[in-house]
């Protein structure tokens, strides 16, 4: 196993894993691999923490960072740093792939003196790397009404994040155009979108 940066010539592979990991999971289809392809051309995009995991010569895991807004009460806007997308292969989950891949970066991003890292998704796996409920210091996931147990902070440093409140914005490139998606997915072998229980969207 070789954990390393990604680099240019990987772009094509590591989008096929990720449209691969995501197919059908979240929603029919995915859009996940648009949102990585567009990051990397976006200044949010933290190429110091974009790594992939090989095996054997083959890209099976990747992570990736961007910087968001977060916006307190009085308008002033801060620069957070997030965690995601990341995924795993279907043919290597539940091997640890995963863990490593987060473990690592992580590891990083504390070394880069960066105080705190968010993240979107699934707080049963988050939660094992110390990820906690964002609500809980007071911050707030867009303009989402209620509980967002998805919406996650990991905290480096406790003091810096007791002086933050607000709202979290996503940046643009999270934000998906149909069309758009629909004209880059030719780029890719074809797969049968199918709606599925325990998805997002129905």
């Amino acid at each position: 196993m070789n954990i390393r940066l990604e680099k240019r010539t990987d772009y094509k592979e590591v989008e096929f894993l990720v449209r691969e990991s995501f197919w059908n999971v979240y929603r029919p289809g995915c859009y996940e691999h648009l949102i990585i392809h567009n990051m990397r051309h976006d200044p949010s995009f933290i190429p110091q923490l974009d790594y992939i995991i090989e095996e054997e010569g083959k890209i099976i895991a990747q992570v990736a960072y961007s910087t968001n807004d977060l916006c307190d009460k009085e308008g002033k806007i801060e620069s957070v740093v997030t965690l995601g997308p990341v995924c795993v292969h279907p043919d290597y989950q539940r091997k640890g792939y995963g863990s490593k891949i987060v473990e690592f970066t992580l590891n990083l991003a504390k070394e880069m003196d960066i105080p705190y890292v968010f993240t979107i998704g699934d707080e049963k796996f988050y939660n094992r790397f110390g990820f906690e409920d964002a609500s809980k210091f007071g911050l707030k996931f867009n303009d989402v009404e209620g509980e967002t147990p998805f919406f996650m902070v990991k905290i480096f440093d406790t003091d810096k994040i007791e002086k933050i409140n607000g709202t979290y914005k996503d940046n643009e490139c999270f934000k998906v155009d149909e069309e758009e998606l629909e004209s880059f997915d030719k780029n890719f072998p074809p797969k049968k979108k199918e709606k599925r229980e325990g998805q997002l969207d129905f």
